[in-house]
């Protein structure tokens, strides 16, 4: 079984993996960020960097896609090929940072891997207003994540909500993070963990 937790920087995504993959057994795979050879360069120059740091992204996730595939474990990812897609890649080249051809080679590289690949039997989409992004960013104070703009957050934001208004691969869950606290309140992960085993329940 494959449930990915998706949503915008700083929404909560690597701790409710955690989270979930302790209390139901499941395997955590976390976004490559510590490792990552291109984020700092990236968030300091971001049209020269973009393109590498997309690929770099998509074939991170692509490979563990083909993992859990080999492994068949029941897996929690952090964050999903779809987002990087249909939300990253597509806002850097609206916003000039990405030239048309190199996001036309990324498209057309990732239509090819969807060919091979099957969406998540369940994503949590973790909806957060940019205030409470800026305010778990701040807090988890990683050095690359200070020249993110709340522009930059905006609209991300809004292409997580077109792709989430439209997703129809699987069962989808929407938390609600302004309002639900779930990596300080035990009630609240409570709830999500219900919410988690009624569409689960469903699926067999």
């Amino acid at each position: 079984m494959h449930i990915a937790v998706s949503g915008n920087i700083g929404s909560g995504k690597t701790t409710l993996t955690g989270l979930l993959a302790k209390h139901f057994k499941w395997t955590p795979h976390y976004e490559d960020v510590e490792d990552n050879p291109y984020l700092d360069d990236f968030y300091r120059e971001m049209q020269r960097w973009s393109f590498n740091l997309q690929i770099y992204f998509l074939n991170s996730r692509f490979r563990q896609i083909i993992n859990f595939r080999e492994q068949e474990q029941d897996v929690v990812q952090d964050r999903t090929i779809y987002e990087d897609a249909h939300i990253f890649a597509p806002n850097l080249h609206a916003m000039g940072l990405m030239p048309n051809r190199d996001f036309e080679n990324y498209q057309a590289l990732f239509e090819l891997m969807e060919r091979f690949i099957q969406a998540p039997d369940l994503l949590i989409y973790l909806r957060a207003s940019v205030p409470t992004l800026v305010d778990q960013i701040q807090k988890r104070g990683r050095d690359y994540e200070n020249n993110i703009s709340i522009e930059y957050l905006n609209r991300l934001n809004e292409r997580y909500e077109a792709w989430i208004s439209q997703y129809d691969k699987g069962q989808l869950l929407i938390v609600n993070v302004d309002e639900n606290k779930f990596a300080l309140n035990p009630e609240d992960l409570g709830d999500i963990i219900h919410n988690i085993d009624s569409k689960l329940n469903g699926l067999f």
